[in-house]
């Protein structure tokens, strides 16, 4: 396999974390390939001292001397500031992400990995994008491609059905969005991507304690539990279940997934259980997508400190979802 690493913000801790997730991996079998700036790349390994030999390449398919990690500049920064807001730093992010996105579509690699991006930043440099998500999905023609999180420690999985909305535009979301086909396309890339014979879903309620039948809100009377109802013939989907018990009583670990209704009410017990393991999957796209579960860590860019597990786990899960995307094509028809 060769997995493509998108550098991030130049001012966080990707550059860091892809360095030393290459030193972890170099040797695995697979080959690697950052596509940002290797003016970046050059610094952090230097303030750093990672032992890692760099290659500058003009092109993806060029050849690489073995065991040098190699570089395509897609941009080179006049300034490089850890810790910083920088417009140019947005630009870099962005321009680095839609390059090696390009690669997998070209099949040149087999899936990407994202490092980081700073939301503010993205905005300094005139983007309006919220988030990796919602670029891809734009990029490949995806509407809604779902957020989903898995820790492979523990094996929970996380979905949600709104991502980056204000809390008081989930209701109105949730009523809108066909939640029957979000749950059809979730079982569906359950399937493909992590080879799961018949998918166990966990559907969390909106409301506190799933509206105590109807006392704290309508939602799960109205929305969800029909929606389970008219899926219960073909899909194995169960709830709504209040999230506080959900969670607090370990009730996931009876499920291959669990789907949330907002942001918060899934990544707050998710980043509590898989702080430094998870991974953030984007489902649904054309190509392979994975991403380490935090963000640029601006406090502690350039001190050498900041954790590459993630990334690492992150990596390597792109490599099992590319794996079993290639086994699902050979399947007899």
């Amino acid at each position: 396999m060769r997995i493509v690493w998108s550098i991030g913000d130049p001012h966080g801790i990707g550059p860091e974390i892809i360095l030393k997730s290459f030193l972890k991996l170099e040797g695995s079998g697979h080959s690697f390939l950052v596509a940002g700036s290797y003016r970046v790349m050059e610094y952090y390994r230097n303030a750093l001292d990672l032992p890692v030999e760099l290659e500058l390449i003009e092109s993806a398919t060029a050849p690489v001397r073995h065991g040098a990690l190699p570089v395509l500049s897609i941009a080179e920064p006049e300034n490089i500031t850890p810790g910083t807001l920088s417009a140019e730093a947005g630009k870099l992010a962005l321009e680095s992400l839609h390059a090696a996105a390009e690669l997998c579509r070209e099949g040149v690699c087999d899936a990407l990995v994202t490092a980081p991006i700073n939301k503010e930043s993205i905005a300094l440099a005139g983007s309006d994008e919220k988030g990796h998500t919602g670029f891809l999905g734009k990029m490949f023609g995806v509407p809604s491609p779902t957020m989903m999180f898995y820790d492979p420690v523990t094996e929970l999985r996380v979905a949600l059905a709104t991502i980056h909305e204000p809390l008081e535009q989930v209701p109105a979301l949730i009523r809108k969005m066909d939640l029957d086909a979000f749950l059809s396309a979730l079982t569906s890339s359950l399937k493909t991507d992590f080879a799961i014979a018949t998918p166990r879903i966990a559907l969390l309620g909106l409301n506190p304690h799933a509206s105590d039948g109807g006392v704290m809100g309508c939602e799960e009377q109205e929305i969800i539990r029909p929606c389970i109802e008219r899926l219960s013939d073909r899909l194995q989907v169960e709830g709504p279940f209040p999230a506080d018990g959900f969670f607090g009583s370990k009730m996931y670990q009876n499920y291959d997934i669990v789907v949330a209704m907002y942001h918060d009410q899934g990544l707050l017990p998710f980043k509590v259980l898989a702080f430094d393991t998870g991974v953030n999957v984007t489902l649904g796209l054309p190509i392979v997508r994975t991403s380490p579960d935090h963000g640029t860590g601006f406090t502690i860019a350039g001190k050498g400190i900041a954790s590459e597990r993630s990334c690492y786990e992150a990596t390597l899960l792109a490599i099992t979802i590319a794996r079993n995307r290639i086994k699902q094509t050979e399947l007899p028809s």
